[in-house]
């Protein structure tokens, strides 16, 4: 099964509701960062999210989401568009800690709750778009309900989750948001948090194999859900071996010419994928003409 955003209608069009299967896409930030379980939740977590939040976009927009709570495990970053392409990096990968009281990794811990979660979107305007709200549990899921509920003004739930193998591998990852459109009556908004009360944890959903359509129909009730589209999700990274190039002509011919002298090389690692780019002396002097 491939990882897929399903986006539907609910309850007599009142609601709009999301729902995503991101099993493959964190485990391949997983194994490029190699980052150790309690780190893998957190931005599998992140990642999920933002996905979903990059789905509700249109054309070449396009997010950058930083959670930067203050803990251990520094800043997570993640970027996402409306194609379905996330990738996303954490500054210590290498940050765990045990299970928490409640018998879940302590993810709280190693974000922290000193901080803020921004979203900042891209939509084709001189200047993007930014939202910001503090922090306030480290857990992901709740401070994303806070910042769409107190940015955007609309009220929402947002439930993710990552569970990691024993060998550090990831077993399942997902998640939905739900949304309630102007002029929701109360009693669909009773509804809702009733089942939300009712249902089982993301994480238990994820385990299970839910699809996002069964997510969504255990959230909503199976005769109250309608599927208008699915779209692919994947781990994409924008960098490449010519954009590197490009960088580096940018810093003009005096800057190239130093490195050709001192170096001999150049070298360039991406943080979000880990991707490493080594130009030789011949790559450089390549380069260094393409200024002239």
């Amino acid at each position: 099964m491939n990882d897929y955003i399903v986006k539907a209608i609910a309850l007599q069009d009142q609601v709009r509701a999301y729902a995503i299967r991101s099993t493959d896409t964190v485990s391949e930030a997983q194994r490029r960062h190699d980052t150790l379980p309690t780190s893998s939740v957190a931005l599998g977590r992140s990642m999920t999210a933002g996905a979903i939040l990059g789905a509700m976009m249109k054309g070449d927009e396009k997010l950058t989401i930083k959670i930067d709570g203050g803990g251990p495990i520094g800043t997570i970053l993640v970027d996402a568009n409306a194609k379905g392409e996330v990738r996303g990096y954490v500054s210590y990968p290498r940050t765990h800690f045990e299970v928490s009281e409640s018998g879940k990794l302590d993810v709280k811990r190693a974000v922290g709750t000193n901080g803020t979660l921004s979203v900042s979107k891209d939509v084709g305007l001189s200047q993007p778009f930014v939202g910001q709200v503090a922090i306030e549990t480290g857990e992901i899921g709740d401070d994303f309900t806070s910042y769409i509920m107190n940015s955007e003004q609309t009220p929402s739930s947002v439930g993710v989750g990552v569970l990691v193998n024993e060998d550090n591998t990831i077993r399942a990852a997902g998640g939905f948001i739900i949304q309630l459109l102007p002029g929701t009556s109360e009693e669909t908004i009773r509804f809702i948090e009733n089942r939300l009360l009712q249902i089982p944890s993301i994480s238990t959903m994820v385990k299970e194999g839910l699809t996002p359509e069964k997510m969504l129909e255990e959230v909503l009730g199976a005769e109250n859900v309608s599927v208008l589209e699915t779209m692919p999700v994947q781990f994409q990274c924008q960098c490449s071996r010519d954009r590197i190039a490009r960088a580096i002509i940018s810093l003009g011919q005096q800057e190239i010419q130093d490195m050709i002298v001192e170096d001999g090389k150049a070298e360039a690692q991406c943080h979000f994928c880990n991707e490493y780019y080594l130009f030789t002396k011949a790559d450089l002097e390549k380069l260094l003409e393409e200024t002239k």
